[in-house]
């Protein structure tokens, strides 16, 4: 470790590839302070960047719900933030996969709960709140929040689609909406799923979803119900159970709307354990919680009939068909977003979904959508297990056989799974075309099987070029392209009858 002018260190709390955090003891005053410096002695750019953006934050942050910050100063070509050394420790210290005595978690969580409400009341959305992030004071038992790298101000913030092995955030705690496969945006309510995840955790001894595999994991916090806590552990009372679960709800309109309604009814459940008498029966979570702000409901109304055909499709798809499916309307009427309605039953099914944009400006490169969509799933695939990897290694070179390199040509990235490829011959343009088409499906045979169903989503087709269309077609007609919904959008006020596109469904 380089030398830090004017402090000493004292112990290493925490290391990771970004981050280093110490306890020290700055010179001039003998003043106990927390260091959290960059790991890389010469960081980048985009490092220090993400430093300085934290510090804002957590200095809004500091005395409201967050540790108290001294500065951000700087340690030769880095710079570290400085924050004041309390004595308090992360409450994952004290978790050792026991649980916690029932009036201890109520203690702790009505002081989470209020450093949360107040964090919130600065507008700061914490987005990886887990019992890493969560320090305790041994002495007086407060609460504090730390680590707002990830952090946002913004009161709505939109996810895209990405690989779960590299979603941002802690993957146990992270809410169904953060996943990016819920078609929903993210706000403050985010926090209090996993606060619930962190009840849950020091209730039983250990969060609800158990499992290494990240996919799995996603599906889970999507689509599975996690089993009450005093399921788990009859001597836990059902009303802290209630609020544990309303806490874990899957939509953020059926969670708790603030951390105060959250403190509120812990305090209920610590006040009836402090006192004799049998459960309240007539114990309801949520009745004294009400919002500070006003949130329009992210649901989708008056588009049911429109979901189920599309779900039914799907569902017809994932059982062995190969289904086309397309939307029109004018734009900005919410094509996009109906379709988008597709990621959580996918994810149920364990499927994949993917999608390519047609740009009007860039008609002239056939395929440039289709490879955008393949591309994504290729470096999904690069991000899984190296077990899993060759998996795939193997079930692609046996079905691409000789054609890889066509892909590779296209897909650059294949190439880091099948490894190196031979050459293949020159060809006149339409037996070269017919060539692409078939390495084509067969990667779509590998990618799309009854285990993992895949959805491609198609936008803007009304600047489709003829090339993408004879490929969509060859996919939708080879009897071997099966577990495979297509998904087209397009604005049917910019299309004549002569459009390729008319064509295509006629063939079909």
């Amino acid at each position: 470790m380089f030398p830090f002018v004017g402090y000493t260190l004292a112990q290493l709390l925490h290391h990771s590839e970004r981050t280093s955090v110490y306890s020290a003891r700055r010179m001039g005053d003998g003043t106990a302070v927390i260091l959290k410096l960059l790991s890389d002695e010469y960081p980048s750019a985009e490092a220090v960047a993400r430093l300085r953006r934290e510090y804002e934050l957590a200095r809004k942050a500091s005395g409201h719900g967050g540790v108290t910050l001294l500065g951000l100063e700087p340690v030769r070509s880095s710079w570290a933030l400085v924050m004041e050394d309390q004595g308090a420790r992360a409450l994952r210290s004290r978790l050792d996969g026991q649980p916690l005595p029932l009036k201890r978690v109520l203690t702790l969580g009505t002081r989470i709960a209020t450093a949360l409400a107040s964090l919130h009341r600065q507008h700061i959305v914490h987005k990886d709140l887990n019992p890493s992030n969560i320090v305790i004071s041994p002495e007086s038992g407060e609460a504090w929040l730390i680590d707002f790298g990830l952090s946002t101000m913004l009161s709505r913030e939109s996810t895209g689609l990405r690989d779960p092995h590299v979603l941002e955030g802690t993957l146990r705690y992270l809410s169904p909406e953060q996943t990016g496969r819920m078609n929903r945006a993210i706000d403050y309510r985010t926090d209090l799923y996993s606060l619930g995840i962190t009840l849950y955790e020091l209730l039983v001894g250990h969060v609800p979803f158990q499992t290494a595999d990240a996919v799995e994991l996603v599906h889970l916090h999507i689509a599975q119900q996690p089993v009450p806590p005093h399921q788990v552990n009859p001597t836990i009372p059902r009303a802290v159970s209630d609020v544990v679960m309303k806490l874990l709800a899957k939509t953020a309109e059926e969670r708790y709307q603030s951390a105060l309604g959250v403190k509120v009814d812990l305090e209920r459940c610590l006040a009836h354990l402090d006192s004799p008498g049998p459960e309240p029966q007539d114990f309801s979570p949520g009745l004294e919680d009400a919002s500070d702000r006003f949130l329009l409901p992210q649901k989708l109304y008056g588009r049911e009939a429109e979901v189920a055909a599309l779900l039914e499709t799907f569902e017809r798809a994932a059982r062995g068909r190969a289904e086309l499916l397309l939307v029109a309307g004018s734009s900005g009427v919410g094509k996009s977003v109906l379709v988008n309605e597709l990621h959580k039953p996918v994810v149920q099914r364990q499927g994949t979904f993917a999608q390519g944009k047609f740009d009007q400006l860039r008609r002239d490169i056939p395929h440039a959508p289709l490879v955008q969509a393949f591309n994504d799933l290729v470096r999904q695939l690069l991000t899984e297990a190296p077990a899993r990897l060759e998996h795939w290694r193997q079930r692609l070179t046996q079905t691409l056989g000789e054609k890889g390199q066509v892909l590779i040509e296209v897909l650059p990235d294949l190439e880091r799974i099948m490894g190196p490829q031979p050459p293949v011959p020159a060809l006149p343009p339409h037996e070269a075309q017919l060539r692409f088409h078939l390495a084509f499906q067969r990667l779509v045979q590998v990618l799309a099987s009854a285990a993992h169903p895949l959805a491609l989503f198609l936008d803007d087709l009304q600047w489709a070029d003829p090339p993408s269309l004879h490929l969509i077609r060859a996919l939708l007609t080879d009897p071997d392209c099966r577990h495979l919904l297509i998904l087209g959008a397009y604005r049917d006020n910019e299309l004549d009858e002569t459009h390729p596109l008319w064509r295509t469904c006629e063939a079909l």
